[in-house]
């Protein structure tokens, strides 16, 4: 744990940036959809705003009073939502740099939260076994979804809105509706805790990372696994689709990270190893 944040370029010949600042470990970190500021949350409490450049220029928000496990943009990059293990939920302006409001009915660490791809609603998960899903516009919680079997390590919205995916720590990813409140789909295909997760962006597939060291490729439309992934030696603990879904990127307690390329598509995975 460095407390660094490491920027890399995919193109040949060109260097990674290193940018210092925070003082504990990186916990979490995002781009902008704009591509022109990324986000970090640590375990020193704060939020931070980098321009990535060679200068690795950045903001630094006292945004909690504990380690910061998730921050998200939402789609429009005006507002940033940040989880932390203080057991809230805050939303910030990223321009102006400030704090909007906080959500507190969590009784335990929040792990994830996300905004919809409206950006009217967020979406959080916690060690008290549950999944809120909050009215930004009126700052209440409209829904809790209760998960009896465990943690909920990640959460997030289907590129449509209307439904959510959770990996919980009982091994299993579920789909909610989220007008309807209903569980629609429990996928027991793990034989591990399910760290993280990441939809692909037709909202066709789902790709899921395990502590079983395997990733799992979700057919969302027939309800089905589709591909299971063995690139890692250990635990799979984050895994994410590209913005194009072309490719999706992974990461595991191997110390690897692995990226997975389907040029034409979802098909081309299944070149890969299984």
């Amino acid at each position: 744990m460095d407390s660094c944040l490491m920027i890399w370029s995919m193109k040949p010949q060109m260097r990674a940036y290193r940018f210092v600042g925070h003082k504990d470990a990186v916990m979490c970190v995002q781009f902008s959809p704009s591509g022109h500021l990324v986000a970090s949350g640590s375990r020193d409490k704060t939020v931070r705003l980098w321009v990535p450049s060679v200068k690795g220029e950045s903001t630094v928000f006292k945004a909690h009073t504990a380690t910061v496990r998730s921050v998200n943009f939402s789609s429009d990059g005006q507002s940033l939502v940040t989880a932390s293990d203080d057991k809230t939920v805050k939303v910030w302006t990223v321009h102006r740099q400030k704090f909007l409001f906080s959500l507190s009915q969590h009784i335990n660490w929040v792990r994830c939260a996300r905004f919809s791809p409206d950006g009217r609603l967020i979406v959080s998960a916690s060690d008290d076994k549950t999944i809120k899903l909050w009215d930004k516009t009126s700052r209440e919680c409209i829904h809790s979804f209760c998960e009896h079997g465990g943690f909920v390590n990640h959460v997030d919205f289907h590129p449509s809105g209307t439904c959510i995916a959770a990996a919980g720590t009982d091994n299993t990813v579920k789909v909610w509706d989220v007008r309807m409140y209903r569980l629609l789909q429990h996928y027991q295909v793990h034989s591990a805790v399910v760290n993280s997760l990441s939809f692909h962006p037709s909202g066709n597939y789902l790709v899921t990372a395990s502590n079983d060291s395997t990733l799992k490729i979700l057919d969302l439309l027939e309800g089905r696994l589709l591909y299971t992934l063995h690139g890692h030696q250990g635990p799979a603990t984050c895994v994410a689709f590209s913005r194009t879904g072309d490719l999706f990127a992974s990461g595991g307690s191997d110390e690897q990270a692995i990226g997975l390329f389907s040029n034409g598509g979802l098909a081309k995975v299944v070149l890969m190893p299984q």
